[in-house]
């Protein structure tokens, strides 16, 4: 006869199990913004063609390195939240605010992209934010404004490269 396994406890960390569950969709959200962005970037890594090229393939290298970084620190934060961290292309693409860009743009173009995919990122940290202040989650709070962070200085960095 199978030993019957024990039930794990419940999570007993001062975060209501019905905020706990508005958090952990908000930060699905920002998982998969930041996958989007990730793969958009990895893919300009690869294909950036022109004088720029040294320079754009180094800075999307060092970015799209830290988004994948990023992608776990996210997931389990959602994993320690006490729910499933959507993880498929499918999941992603219905909870990203970010869209997929067909064929291959110039470098300028893909320097505009990413601009405003690394902003929508912001966006969306931004928009979990009430509800993560409201409960009192300070670990997720912590982890949206390192994200808020870097993403903006992103977006500062390669503004800078389309200013005249």
């Amino acid at each position: 006869m199978k030993a019957k396994r024990a039930a794990a406890p419940a999570i007993d960390t001062g975060i209501a199990a019905k905020d706990r569950a508005r958090i952990a969709e908000g930060l699905s959200r920002l998982l998969a913004d930041t996958y989007a962005i990730y793969l958009k970037t990895h893919n300009f890594h690869w294909n950036v063609t022109g004088p720029m090229f040294n320079t754009l393939h180094l800075m999307f290298e060092v970015q799209y390195t830290e988004l994948w970084t990023a992608t776990d620190l996210i997931a389990e934060r959602i994993r320690s939240l006490g729910h499933f961290a959507p993880g498929t292309y499918a999941e992603f693409a219905k909870l990203s605010s970010i869209r997929e860009t067909p064929g291959q743009p110039r470098a300028e173009e893909m320097i505009r992209l990413l601009v405003e995919g690394n902003e929508a990122v912001v966006r969306t940290a931004r928009s979990i934010l009430p509800v993560v202040g409201k409960a009192n989650d300070e670990p997720t709070a912590d982890l949206l404004t390192q994200r808020m962070q870097i993403h903006e200085k992103n977006a500062w960095m390669l503004r800078s490269l389309l200013e005249a």
